[in-house]
């Protein structure tokens, strides 16, 4: 809903991010003047002093939650210009920005009383004396949104189910319109020709729509699956569906003739601001599965990768010989990881997606045979410009990888180790910062339904992340492996393949897009096709040859074509009804198909599940390489029809009720339970969660504030620091060191190191790090250590293949996530378990799980030393411009802006960046103190 701006002289001003044909500043209060006369047209809201009623909240006042930048994510034109010209902020833009911000230096004297200070009250229900407007959405008599004065959080209540659903479409479409609006375009790969055709909107449309090229009679057949297999739930996610995308489109209808809508459709050119031309397209239920297609691709598809692990593979076996290459190949990717932080500690195994002792159907690819599939054709204009071609790249890298950056973290204490004897937990997902926020928080209290949390905006008839009356649910990220690799064999042409012995054409699907300039993108008109060839086994993704025969490579995903199925699961965690404690909860989220660890506390009892349709694989399919498709090597009781299989039981999942602690940082989930992504070794960011609250636990009489001191302060731990610069420096101090640079910055580290090795400004706001120079030199000298680490051992070909199966290095500052640089989220995917493991090696420290030989030196202790110093000598001489070369938001040289945190922008409202941290997006602080 519109929050009007008087034109009078900003109380702040910012200078203005461009909008392309921006109007001069001089007339935009002439312009907004006129803008906003219609705003008062069908749009006012009723203040009340009515209570929306708190019941049955068990909480105690003890639930927190904060989501940044702000609730409100919809701005009007007037609102836009008058941000871009000065920088003011539509009411409740950002205001969970600043105590979200200041955690960072405030946690140190958090107490259980101030936490508030940097989190929002998740209490149930509004006090009478902080309603700021009532709402009957549409004239509905059966629902009320009734929104707070601090943050604007939309509280609904429906007597109906219908009501209930209506109100929540409404209320989404109020705060996030324009961005859903957006992310139903990105997952029919159809948004270049919706928001403009930037370089960076081509590669985001590339990305998703590559991994789910669906026709709309495929989102559609998704719907009508999910609401036959699953009875009276699914014709009820149905009938929720459709009331809440009646919601939605009487919001569109009001805001339409209102001339409120979103300011974007403007500068897009799909409304007029003077004539009010132009229409916003109503939403259906098809858009719900396209929005889906998305979040899931982008936070719950573990596995992929197969033909960059195949590559590998043969680099080590060319390098050293099958046998031995095989062994180093393994030792890197490190499968099972004995020294692997896990979440599930009890020693519990859950064997999934092992090694075979005897491979069987391998379809590995003739070296240097592998050639990508090409999505973009015909491209013309702007589509052909060179920053279309590495956006093209980069989507298309991102793609093809295991290591998917689905980032969240969570800490849950059970109620032995805590003051009060109830469970505490801290956790959330990490989303990438957006504005507006991909998420959206809200309360739904209706007929069967009483939550209040996050849900994605278009997703959120359901609360997906939250509380309910007596009971609090988050995720993480988990990436264990339902994606894999198959090899058609080509037969006819390029486009035919051997399918259960016959011949069969493969399916062309084809989204052709065109742009022209508007005011919001003045990229230059141009166009192209995005291509996909479909087969039973998935969508084309390579091709090769295997033992000399012409090969398609193809990836099959278990969510595949079920984008929709996980609605249930939803459901059933916002009904009180269904979830009455952990085994429930449980139950609940066995619903859900993406692959993700899921957390519940109450008052009495903490659990954990791990989510996902895992496919049971046919005996001797090694799940890390491509293999061959024929019946024998798919999955067992696969219907290409459906894409259905058999899976895994709920009790091979790894899963605990009460177990002491639990922490999750997307690390390895449990015992013998491998995750598609490299890097589950020694070093994990996982770990600083553990050091963490194992010590709390130890301690006992655990607090939420104490909880949220450890997430806070292992979100300001540089990971190489706290784990591997202490065996680097053992290295280098097993002789003295002489030269002065090297012991200048010997020195610098060490001084960081007994500092804690946090990435932390000297005060609040001074926008300057304490320890800067070393913390420019450890940036500098990570990549320069590792490459001379283990290049030398394994050759430039070999050690080149293993970058592209981990990266070396993800600091703050280096562009990764889902929003690129300045992305918040770091210390996912690296080498430090690879330095950590080679490094004690050669200090002749004992090693679980050790690599196949020592790489440092040739496992010689001083030559390793000498490799290390040459290293340090070089990043230490190197300048904070070179290591920090800048970008559009901050000059070369500013180390602090280039780890800082931006709001990426997905509409016309910006907002200033903020000091890193590496915490969750929205979060939540939990104790319940009494239970139904």
């Amino acid at each position: 809903m519109p929050r009007r701006i008087p034109c009078t002289a900003p109380v702040r001003l910012r200078t203005p991010g461009r909008i392309p044909g921006f109007l001069k500043t001089a007339s935009v209060c002439a312009l907004i003047a006129g803008l906003l006369t219609p705003l008062s047209v069908g749009t006012a809201r009723t203040a009340s002093a009515a209570e929306l009623t708190a019941v049955n909240d068990h909480c105690g006042g003890q639930c927190s939650d904060i989501l940044p930048p702000g609730q409100n994510g919809n701005a009007t034109l007037a609102q836009i210009l008058l941000n871009q010209a000065f920088g003011t902020q539509p009411a409740h833009a950002e205001d969970q920005l600043g105590p979200y911000a200041n955690l960072a230096k405030g946690y140190p004297a958090l107490t259980n009383s101030t936490i508030n200070t940097f989190f929002n009250d998740a209490s149930f229900g509004v006090p009478a004396d902080q309603v700021a407007s009532t709402v009957k959405p549409a004239g509905r008599g059966d629902v009320t949104i009734v929104r707070d004065k601090k943050t604007g959080v939309p509280h609904i209540t429906g007597t109906t189910r219908y009501g209930t659903e209506f109100g929540a479409g409404y209320a989404a479409a109020e705060d996030r319109l324009w961005l859903m609006d957006v992310f139903r375009h990105v997952g029919r790969g159809q948004l270049t020709s919706f928001a403009g055709g930037a370089a960076d909107n081509q590669g985001l449309e590339q990305q998703f729509w590559r991994n789910a090229p669906y026709t709309e009679a495929d989102l559609q057949a998704q719907i009508d699956n999910a609401v036959a297999v699953n009875g009276a739930r699914g014709r009820q996610a149905l009938a929720d569906a459709d009331a809440y995308l009646a919601g939605i489109n009487a919001y569109i209808d009001a805001s339409d003739s209102g001339r409120y809508f979103p300011g974007e459709y403007v500068l897009t050119g799909h409304k007029d601001s003077i004539t009010n031309a132009g229409s916003i397209a109503h939403f259906k239920i098809t858009d719900l599965v396209a929005l889906g297609s998305v979040i899931g691709a982008l936070f719950g598809s573990g596995g992929g990768g197969e033909v960059n692990n195949a590559i590998s593979l043969l680099a080590a076996q060319q390098k050293y010989g099958v046998e031995q290459g095989t062994r180093v190949w393994e030792s890197f990717r490190e499968r099972n990881d004995p020294e692997a932080v896990l979440t599930v500690h009890d020693g519990k195994s859950f064997p999934y997606a092992a090694k075979p002792e005897n491979p069987q159907g391998l379809a590995l690819p003739d070296a240097g045979s592998v050639v990508e599939e090409p999505l973009v054709y015909d491209r013309t204009g702007n589509a052909a410009a060179p920053t279309a071609a590495t956006a093209s790249a980069t989507a298309a890298a991102t793609a093809f990888s295991s290591a998917r950056r689905g980032m969240s973290n969570a800490l849950v204490v059970s109620g032995d180790h805590t003051a009060s004897g109830h469970p505490v937990a801290v956790f959330g997902p990490q989303t990438g910062y957006f504005a507006p926020q991909l998420l959206l928080l809200q309360e739904l209290q209706g007929p069967g339904i009483s939550a209040r949390g996050a849900s994605f905006a278009g997703l959120s008839m359901y609360v997906e992340l939250g509380r309910g009356q007596d009971y609090s649910w988050s995720a993480t990220t988990s990436g264990q492996d339902i994606i894999d690799t198959y090899a058609v064999e080509l037969c006819q042409d390029d486009h035919h393949y051997l399918y259960r012995g016959a011949c069969t054409a493969m399916e062309k699907i084809e989204q052709k897009n065109a742009w022209k300039p508007t005011t919001a993108d003045n990229s230059p008109a141009g166009s192209y096709t995005m291509r996909v060839w479909r087969t039973e086994y998935g969508p084309v993704t390579h091709r090769a040859t295997v033992g000399g025969k012409k090969v398609a490579y193809t990836t099959l995903r278990s969510s595949y074509f079920h984008e929709a199925d996980s609605i249930i699961g939803f459901q059933m965690l916002n009904d009180p009804d269904y979830v009455t404690g952990p085994e429930s909860f449980q139950s609940a989220v066995q619903h859900i198909n993406y692959t993700f660890n899921w957390f519940y506390a109450d008052s009495e009892h903490t659990a954990y599940y791990n989510s996902g349709d895992n496919p049971v694989r046919a005996a001797g399919v090694d799940a890390e390489f491509p293999a061959w498709a024929q019946p024998a090597y798919e999955w067992r009781g696969w219907n290409p029809a459906t894409n259905t299989a058999s899976y895994t039981p709920p009790s091979q999942h790894p899963n605990s009720i009460d177990q002491d602690y639990y922490i999750s940082w997307n690390n390895k989930q449990a015992q013998d339970y491998a995750t598609a992504p490299w890097g589950d070794g020694s070093v994990h960011r996982g770990n600083l969660l553990e050091t963490r609250v194992k010590k709390l636990v130890q301690a006992g009489g655990v607090t939420r504030a104490s909880l949220v001191k450890a997430m806070a302060d292992a979100a300001l731990a540089d990971l190489r620091a706290e784990e591997v610069l202490p065996d680097l420096l053992k290295v280098i101090n097993s002789s003295p060191v002489t030269d002065t640079a090297a012991a200048a910055a010997v020195s610098k580290l060490q001084a960081w190191l007994t500092a804690g090795g946090k990435r932390t400004e000297t005060t609040a706001g001074s926008k300057t790090y304490a320890n800067a120079d070393a913390v420019r030199i450890l940036d500098a000298w990570w990549p320069l250590l590792v490459k001379a680490q283990f290049e030398p051992g394994l050759g430039a070909g070999l050690y080149t293949a293993f970058t592209a199966n981990l990266p070396v290095d993800e600091p703050p500052s280096a562009a990764h996530g889902p929003t690129g640089a300045h992305a918040g989220s770091s210390f996912q995917y690296g080498w430090w378990s690879y330095v950590d493991k080679d490094l004690r090696a050669v200090l002749g420290e004992p090693v679980k799980g050790p690599l196949a030989q020592k790489y440092c030196g040739g496992g010689s202790l001083s030559a390793c030393r000498d490799a290390l110093l040459t290293t340090l000598k070089e990043a230490a001489g190197r300048t904070a411009a070179q290591v920090y070369p800048g970008d559009a938001l901050c000059a070369a040289g500013n180390q602090w802006c280039a780890d800082s945190i931006v709001q990426r922008t997905l509409g016309g409202i910006k907002h200033g960046n903020i000091s890193w941290q590496n915490r969750p997006t929205y979060q939540q602080v939990v104790e319940f103190t009494s239970h139904r």
